[in-house]
């Protein structure tokens, strides 16, 4: 059968067709830990040499030794602070000193005081993380399963799922969102569960949107896993996640390592908890009933087929009931291996990590697979479990609630900041750069990992919380990686020399196919795993992205302009994915935030830096679209309903993260004298607090798109920083 290949064209994924095997499999050792197959080593020798040629401290030798930068690779990298049309530095004549300078500075001046003064003693800073109403309700329900439904917290969760109700009833996964059916329906258990009356006035309107949606049956099938696990659910009507996956070699065209990392780390102990099948009796007035349309004993609770011959979704419908009638058959030893194997796999995970994966729901998940297979509270891993779980909470004293995050940001909110702040002129040598450093250099990944699984590269990069070293990320990798060089130029420091030099090999080693880069592996995009029935969590897979490509080649052009240009033959594929990426209109689909204001100007931004023609056509279209959508006070915005509704795409409120988005953009696409620009700083200068900051209502993060969205805190500040930073710099005479 012809294996597909997921690749992303204006914000939609395309099945390309591939018949290659990568040549992998998982270690036999029992721990689980990713191993390379040895038989692939020749292939992968030439792939080293046509990857990493070039790269400073690189040499053809499979050990891959990180040697020190020579003389010439320090000579290509260009001094901190300094960038050009090529990534190298030019310096123009600077402008006279205006009002208009003054108040730039005044505000860059304030913001970066601001910034400084939230610090953590220990360097880095990191903000709230919000998220819906999911997170309070997991909480209610991991703790009613633990046999602690008297726990006073779980009140406190309720109260926040109560004040997010919208007041036609129901949630939304985002602010200002519509109400969405699979949040509600898993909101109003959670409350039932916490003791919240049906009758009350808003249960009861929340009920209405939930039937007019379709009912608890047109959840995902993660909202269905939590009501099974209460008997509010069939088990025979759940996706089928056999633990047996864990015996599937890497080699195979379906394995645990074709999975993003996020899903993988959330569908192993959901493996587990699958086979076991826990039923965690609740009393009647508990029950959800009433959420069925029709009642639940006349629901049909099977899951929907296509229509037509053949469809991906039909045939995992099929392997997904014939699954479960093999469960039917003696089949017990191979099960108790398979959940041996999985158990294996989720301990050694949470080594060196701030639970499984470092995210919530596969922290919950583990921690309730561990319950399941007969682990008691009190058992250190069960223990350390929790406390992960406990810190992920913020109380809030002014009305008595407990807010749940996803999980912490640390790295990502320490290496925007302190690259915002460099980029503001703030002193490389004070003690706020100098303690952000020694923090994020702590923080580097050092030990193998999943990714080792297609990515030969030894061990480098960050993550984004502040534990989890299985699972390093592109994303972080890069803003870290710009951040260190601007704070140390080549040479100044040979231990940030080597992590940047290690984070570069790893990186390269992490480029797939069609010329991107996604976030945590290398080649994770066979589109046909997006219609797993478990899958409809839109995050299947971890295919190549335009944001972050883009923002590989910023890196890039920061740390070698020298040796990254546009006729290098890791830039020139990465220019390609792009050309091919880009929507009609000019616009890049954003992955990571939202969405085509967070898409395209980090486009522009990358392929200004690394040295790409700024006058080409499809570049001009790109800037026009970002002119176009630019709103009435100066600003631009856009809101989460442009994933689901592209012609929403620039058409929300103005935001101060998403305007300095574009402005970053715009400069580095060459109109930091345009009036569009000038109206878009003066919407930042307007917008600015007494203490510095900004304020902002607004959803702009996204996690996964049409399901889960983020509110970054921080992000409110640290762009508009950046952009004014960066601005301030023009002004000066400097030119991106």
């Amino acid at each position: 059968m012809m294996q597909g290949r997921a690749r992303r064209v204006c914000g939609r994924e395309v099945q390309v067709s591939k018949a290659r095997s990568h040549g992998h499999e998982a270690s036999k050792s029992g721990t689980g830990r990713p191993r390379r197959n040895s038989g692939a080593d020749g292939a992968w020798q030439g792939r080293w040499r046509e990857l990493f040629a070039g790269v400073p401290g690189f040499t053809s030798h499979p050990a891959v030794a990180v040697a020190e930068n020579d003389a010439a690779a320090a000579a290509s990298v260009h001094l901190p602070g300094t960038y050009g049309l090529r990534g190298g530095s030019i310096l123009r004549a600077p402008h006279s000193f205006s009002p208009a300078l003054e108040k730039v500075e005044a505000a860059v001046a304030s913001a970066s005081q601001y910034l400084k003064s939230r610090q953590h003693p220990d360097g880095y800073w990191v903000a709230e993380l919000e998220a819906d109403t999911t997170l309070e309700s997991y909480f209610i329900l991991l703790r009613t399963f633990l046999g602690r439904r008297d726990d006073p917290r779980l009140t406190k969760y309720a109260r926040v799922i109560l004040g997010a109700m919208l007041p036609e009833g129901g949630w939304a996964i985002y602010q200002h969102g519509p109400v969405e059916l699979s949040v509600s329906v898993l909101s109003y258990f959670a409350l039932k569960v916490a003791g919240v009356s049906a009758d009350e006035p808003g249960m009861k309107r929340s009920r209405d949107a939930i039937l007019q949606l379709g009912g608890a049956t047109q959840a995902n099938t993660y909202t269905k896993f939590h009501l099974a696990w209460f008997d509010q659910y069939d088990w025979e009507h759940v996706p089928a996640i056999p633990p047996e996956i864990m015996f599937i070699p890497a080699i195979a065209p379906i394995n645990i390592y074709e999975m993003s990392s996020w899903s993988r780390a959330i569908f192993v102990p959901l493996s587990v908890i699958y086979a076991l099948k826990p039923v965690c009796p609740l009393p009647p007035e508990c029950h959800v009933d009433e959420l069925f349309v029709g009642g639940r004993a006349h629901a049909r609770l099977s899951m929907t087929r296509t229509k037509g011959a053949f469809s991906w979704t039909n045939f995992f419908l099929l392997t997904d009931k014939a699954l479960k009638i093999a469960e039917k058959f003696p089949i017990g030893a191979a099960r108790r291996a398979a959940l041996k194997k999985a158990e294996r796999w989720m301990i050694e995970r949470f080594q060196a990590s701030g639970g499984l994966g470092a995210i919530l729901p596969a922290m919950l998940n583990s921690i309730m697979a561990l319950k399941v297979l007969g682990y008691p509270d009190d058992h250190p891993l069960m223990a350390e479990g929790l406390r992960e779980l406990d810190a992920l909470e913020i109380y809030d004293p002014a009305d008595d609630t407990v807010r749940i995050q996803p999980c912490h940001s640390p790295v990502w909110d320490t290496s925007i900041s302190a690259y915002a702040l460099l980029q503001a002129g703030v002193d490389p040598h004070g003690e706020a750069i100098r303690k952000a450093v020694a923090w994020l250099l702590s923080k580097e990944v050092r030990r193998p990992g999943d990714w080792q699984i297609k990515n030969p590269a030894p061990p480098g990069g960050w993550y984004f919380e502040f534990a989890n070293e299985f699972y390093p990320d592109v994303d972080d990798t890069i803003m870290v990686m710009m951040a260190l060089r601007w704070a140390s130029p080549p040479g100044e420091s040979q231990e940030v020399d080597d992590a940047i030099a290690r984070g570069l090999i790893w990186l390269r080693g992490m480029q797939n196919e069609d010329g991107g880069w996604a976030s945590f592996d290398r080649d994770n995009d066979k589109a046909f795993l997006t219609k797993v029935p478990f899958a409809d969590h839109n995050a299947m897979i971890d295919p190549t992205t335009a944001d972050i490509t883009s923002r590989t080649l910023e890196m890039l052009a920061t740390i070698a302009p020298a040796t990254y240009n546009p006729q290098h033959p890791v830039v020139k594929r990465a220019i390609s994915f792009l050309k091919k990426d880009q929507c009609k209109d000019g616009s890049w689909f954003g992955r990571w935030g939202v969405n085509f204001l967070y898409g395209t100007p980090q486009v522009l931004r990358g392929l200004g830096l690394i040295g790409e023609d700024m006058s080409q056509p499809y570049l001009q279209r790109a800037v026009e679209w970002l002119l176009s959508v630019q709103l009435p006070d100066g600003g631009w915005g856009e809101r989460c309903d442009t994933y689901d509704d592209p012609s929403r795409k620039g058409k929300g409120p103005s935001t101060p993260s998403q305007t300095s988005w574009v402005l970053i953009g715009l400069m580095a696409a060459g109109l930091g004298d345009s009036p569009a620009v000038s109206r878009g700083i003066e919407y930042l200068l307007e917008r600015q607090t007494a203490d510095g900051t900004w304020e902002e209502d607004e959803w702009t993060g996204t996690g996964f798109p049409r399901v889960f969205y983020l509110n970054y805190h921080y992000y409110r500040h640290y762009w508009p920083l950046m952009a004014l930073g960066q601005y301030r710099r023009f002004l000066l005479g400097y030119r991106p």
